[in-house]
């Protein structure tokens, strides 16, 4: 029997978790499980209250991200052992779940996940309608096609789980207190927090945001806004129902995708859970702009059925014996949505120590995984593994209460839909946060979604069919993508790159903080380099461009998606070394336009006086200069391998630096390109990308970038003895680089490598080679299997297709071909 606590028992605490149910639950049992003394979780009213007690329970093995199956395993393999370990029942029932297909598109979906399952421990199998009758003996089998099986997938009592978790927390020394709201939370200088309730302060390392559905108002204590929003999940139990009670064995869970519902066994009778379109979903907006109600605890919404009449409708048609059932209860409860539908979990950017765990759309099957996930990096200083796709940092200013609401709207409604490659969601865009050529060039092409940027992913030239038109084989921008391909290698080529995240770093440590930072040397003055961030294991935290514009001054830029995870990072370092630095955030007052290709010199030095002759702008070099009359900061670099600056400026000046340099193009036939174009150039050229061939789950030695990684320079960087480490003992797996024979498909990251009929290894990221005219992907692969001439497979939509192992780069970087001709030696383009 659940008690609670009338005093607080502490004042002080190594970290204080917000929020009792299964995730915060789960946290508090990760940490005292690991050691950590000290925790103590505060709920406002008693465990479970708020998502936790309603949900419907499910846990699978399936996730269409990578690195999300790994929270999913870890959860599903905890439940199966946490009634032995904490002698409390959990209810866990493992008959199984099927995805049903009923169209061809959906077949080539789960081929699509099936070449993303080799790699990965989950047990996954597409199987035929046989099967899934074999398995779910009541459904209508006109409509299916296939099945995505998960054997070991299942339901959970949610109340039961949290009471064993909690259980767990307390064995181990975790203190949770309930009834105890937080009223206030205030940040002390040295970085600790007074967290204040009606019955005392305590003053905590650490807090830790789990507060599902009143997330928001914790947040609020401190000044942040974060996007979440309650949307109504509403799931109806039926009584029972003789063809189901007949059953030896329990039904597995299925998921009709066309239909939009789940379904599952509820003792002799069926549970169903549908998810509306947008148009009909309903989101709880009040609470958003008034707050949550002050006495809103285990508590549910009037239900309504005429909202997801066409769901039941089509659930009766797929399984025919609820034609005949009577609905017994209907649960109408707060679901907690962001934008994406995935959860934020980790430190946030802007605030020291404070961590979140909130925004769970599926909170059972992420709770277990999570708090082992969330413990790990709070005890040991970094992630585990990989989860960019959860950082609380992904959204930033840009998302307002409005593009919440309409995301969160989209993404409940798109539970169900099908996951292409490359998919784009239109939703609540654009943000407010465009470049300054968006509004010139939005007609003109495909628009992409970058942190809350629109940026070009490929141009529309008469005769092109234009639009999104999302597929899993090649589509109507494959051809357009060659041609600004070509463009860019044979004539000159111009792209926004204004998306980039851009710092400026000054002061009087700040050569020595970035010495410490980075795992390259510290740029000369007027230089430029690429370096990596490493994390204390030596694994690739980020990948950044550093120049030090003047001395002491420097910019460095980051990919769109990593801005503020790694502006966290380098502020960390800064608190933690007490360094003398400023560090101003100017990703949204400058623009970036890349302008690359054999005449990119040519027609630059008409609007400058500056001598841009290859002996005066030497590769890697930065200068202030005027373009028509526009000041720059110019940078010779470009992702795409070829002759190219990165003109950085204010963004009121884009229009204005875009048209001049275009017009004096005119005659060199200048274009537009787009960061397709951009991918293929910089895949054929070898160029690696974090995110893909380098992230926390890889180090720099086995991504092959030793050249910027320096473990003979003085300073002790982050990563640089772990790397040592890992140099001693030898590597046990390398990046390679792979040309495939394939037909209409081409590779784009994460599928099955093969060898001998095992999967061995996986690919990173892919694309058509416009210049080989063939596949050409990264992957990852045991040490003994790397070398040049290597026959492997790559499997894409269900075929194994023979590929190579090819000595990198395919083409040569311009720089290198200048460099080998004038040797007198011809470079192979």
């Amino acid at each position: 029997k659940e008690t609670s606590s009338l005093s607080l028992g502490k004042d002080r605490a190594d970290t204080v978790i917000i929020g009792g149910g299964c995730v915060g639950v789960s946290l508090a049992y990760h940490l005292a499980k690991a050691g950590l003394k000290d925790v103590v979780l505060l709920e406002k009213s008693e465990l479970t209250a708020g998502s936790t007690w309603h949900a419907a329970g499910l846990t699978t093995y399936f996730h269409p991200g990578i690195n999300l199956k790994k929270i999913h395993y870890y959860s599903i393999k905890l439940y199966e052992k946490l009634e032995e370990e904490t002698g409390q029942a959990v209810g866990f029932h493992q008959p199984g779940s099927i995805r049903i297909a009923s169209t061809p598109t959906r077949v080539d979906e789960f081929k699509y996940q099936m070449t993303r399952t080799g790699w990965h421990s989950t047990e996954q199998y597409l199987i035929t309608p046989e099967k899934v009758q074999e398995l779910f003996p009541l459904l209508n089998m006109d409509t299916v096609l296939a099945g995505l099986y998960n054997p070991g997938d299942g339901h959970i009592d949610p109340y039961s789980l949290t009471m064993a978790l909690a259980a767990g927390a307390r064995k181990y020394g975790a203190q949770l207190n309930y009834p105890v709201q937080v009223t206030n939370l205030k940040s002390r200088s040295d970085g600790t927090w007074d967290v204040e309730t009606p019955l005392g302060i305590i003053q905590a390392k650490r807090i830790v945001n789990t507060a599902g559905f009143w997330a928001r108002e914790i947040g609020k204590m401190i000044g942040l806004q974060h996007p979440l929003i309650p949307v109504h999940h509403q799931y109806v139990v039926t009584s029972t129902i003789p063809e189901v009670k007949a059953l030896k064995t329990e039904l597995p869970v299925i998921r009709d995708l066309e239909g939009s519902y789940y379904l599952r066994q509820e003792r002799d009778g069926l549970l169903f859970g549908p998810y509306e379109s947008e148009k009909k979903m309903k989101l709880q907006d009040s609470w958003v702009t008034n707050g949550v109600p002050p006495g809103f605890g285990k508590e549910l919404f009037e239900s309504d059925l005429d909202r997801i009449m066409e769901h039941i409708e089509a659930a009766m048609e797929m399984v025919p014996v609820l034609k005949k059932a009577d609905i017994v209860n209907t649960i109408a409860g707060p679901i907690t949505y962001s934008p994406d539908i995935l959860p934020m979990v980790g430190p946030h950017q802007g605030v020291r120590n404070y961590w979140v765990a909130i925004g769970f759309g599926y909170g059972i099957i992420h709770a277990g995984g999570i708090g082992k996930y969330l413990s790990d990096w709070i005890l040991e200083g970094e992630p585990p593994f990989d989860l960019i796709e959860l950082d609380p940092n992904r959204y930033g200013k840009w998302t307002t209460t409005e593009y919440t609401a309409a995301k969160a709207r989209e993404s409940y409604g798109f539970n169900n839909i099908v996951g292409y490659p490359k998919e784009e969601r239109f939703a609540g865009r654009p943000t407010e946060r465009t470049s300054g050529l968006y509004d010139l060039l939005k007609s003109k092409c495909s628009m992409g979604f970058h942190a809350g940027w629109e940026q070009p992913h490929w141009f529309y030239k008469p005769g092109d069919e234009t639009g999104y038109k999302p597929s899993f084989r090649r589509t109507n921008w494959f051809d357009p993508v060659g041609r600004e391909y070509k463009q860019v290698m044979e004539k000159v080529g111009v792209i926004d790159l204004s998306p980039f995240g851009k710092f400026k770093v000054k002061g009087r440590d700040s050569v020595k903080l970035l010495d410490h930072l980075f795992a390259n040397v510290v740029p000369k003055v007027g230089s430029t380099n690429i370096s990596h961030m490493l994390t204390p294991r030596g694994k690739v935290y980020a990948e950044l461009t550093v120049s030090q514009l003047y001395p002491g001054e420097f910019m460095l830029i980051t990919g769109s998606g990593s801005e503020l995870h790694d502006l966290r990072w380098i502020e960390e370092e800064v608190t933690r070394g007490g360094y003398k630095v400023e560090i101003e955030n100017v990703t949204d007052e400058m623009g970036v336009l890349g302008v690359a290709g054999p005449y990119a010199r040519q027609i630059l030095q008409k609007l400058t006086r500056e001598d841009l002759s290859d002996g005066s702008f030497k590769f890697l070099q930065s200068k202030h200069l005027k373009l028509s009359d526009i000041a720059v900061t110019a940078i010779r670099i470009s992702y795409t391998g070829e002759l190219g600056w990165e003109l950085y400026h204010r963004k009121e000046d884009s229009v204005a630096l875009y048209s001049a340099i275009m017009e004096a193009g005119q005659k060199e036939g200048i274009d537009n390109f787009g960061t397709y174009a951009l991918n293929a150039l910089r895949l054929e050229k070898g160029f690696r990308a974090w995110g893909a061939e380098m992230n926390c789950d890889t180090n720099p030695l086995e991504a092959g970038l030793e050249y910027f990684v320096k473990l003979n320079k003085p300073a002790d960087f982050t990563g640089k003895q772990a790397l040592k480490q890992i140099k001693e003992k030898g590597l046990k797996r390398r990046l390679v680089y792979l040309t495939l024979e394939t037909d209409n498909v081409d590779p784009e990251g994460n599928e099955s490598v093969w060898y001998n009929g095992k999967v061995i290894g996986n690919t990173t990221s892919g694309t058509f080679s416009y210049s080989a005219q063939q596949s050409l992907a990264f992957a990852y692969v045991p040490t003994e299997l790397s070398k040049v001439g290597q026959k492997l497979e790559v499997e894409l939509l269900g075929k194994n297709y023979p590929a190579t192992i090819i000595q990198e780069p395919l083409v040569l970087t311009e720089p290198t071909r200048m460099r080998l001709q004038r040797k007198g030696e011809s470079p192979k383009i």
